[in-house]
């Protein structure tokens, strides 16, 4: 399979790949852009230029799209307690992580027109081996009262805890239910940006996710169409994978998982992505179905 990799990792590069030799955007002038017809942006070189979109869709990664879902609405949940806008727009979200190489694959489609939705904004974050996120390291280490690798409170998207700020656990809640996160610290990686092809699709290269109390294993996505998120979820992995990647390095070295998707308090059996062997590693695809034009339909 391809492996459309993009290295230009802990750079801001573009989702859709800018026109070479351009210089960076951030994700509201992504989202600007993409929010009208023809849309140029403005990089930080002063450049005019028109984001590119995630390349050509292969005829093996559309094959797998046809066992993958429907175009059900997708339900949404609470983005949890460590999303920021990490301003990376990039394939490659990997930076310095270890651990079991994954491709995440994601069509994003209209849930009226059960069709192919173009030039959607996607975001991905989750913890690594260690159950840490980036810009959120102490929190999620357990320092700040965060969900922590062997011990701790569990975070704000499991039962029992708290947003940053105050008030009650989301639980699996409505998008937005959870304040955005101020960055505690300078890292980013496993976090990113992509914009959808003309086939609706998106894809990063990261690492499988690991795993933290109170919550099974999980990545988060939203999805944006203009300067709307019409679409916050998570994806989740079938638990005989989970174990067979936890077994190997760097995995092993974190124990005591006690969350596992049967006993989670926000899986769905319709969260679950459909995962491949892939070289190295697994590719994961899953369809989002989105409600466009927000008008609950």
């Amino acid at each position: 399979m391809r492996h459309d990799l993009d290295h230009h990792e802990g750079q801001r590069v573009s989702r859709r790949r800018l026109i070479a030799g351009v210089g960076s955007i951030g994700l509201a002038g992504l989202l600007a852009a993409c929010g009208r017809d023809g849309g140029t942006v403005t990089t930080s070189t002063g450049e005019t230029v028109s984001p590119q979109a995630t390349a050509n869709t292969s005829a093996d990664l559309a094959a797998l799209f046809g066992a993958a879902n429907t175009c059900t609405l997708t339900a949404s949940t609470t983005q949890g307690p460590y999303y920021f806008d990490a301003d990376k727009i990039r394939s490659d979200i990997r930076e310095d992580r270890a651990g079991t190489r994954l491709r995440v694959a994601i069509r994003v489609q209209d849930s009226e027109q059960c069709g192919p939705l173009a030039d959607a904004v996607v975001e991905i974050w989750h913890c690594d081996a260690a159950g840490l996120y980036s810009g959120a390291e102490a929190q999620s280490s357990g320092a700040s009262g965060g969900g922590a690798p062997s011990g701790g409170t569990p975070p704000s998207d499991a039962p029992g805890g708290n947003p940053p700020g105050g008030g009650a656990a989301p639980g699996g809640g409505a998008e937005g239910s959870a304040a955005d996160l101020t960055p505690t610290d300078d890292k980013r990686y496993l976090r990113g940006a992509q914009v959808t092809n003309a086939d609706g699709i998106v894809e990063f290269t990261t690492v499988w996710p690991g795993w933290y109390r109170g919550r099974t294993t999980h990545i988060h996505a939203m999805v944006h169409v203009g300067d709307d998120r019409v679409l916050t979820t998570q994806m989740m992995f079938d638990e005989a994978l989970n174990s067979r990647v936890y077994a190997a390095a760097p995995y092993a070295a974190h124990t005591g998982r006690d969350t596992f998707n049967d006993n989670d308090s926000i899986y769905a059996e319709t969260m679950l992505t459909k995962v491949v062997e892939d070289g190295d590693g697994y590719l994961s695809v899953i369809n989002f179905s989105v409600d466009a034009d927000r008008d609950g339909t």
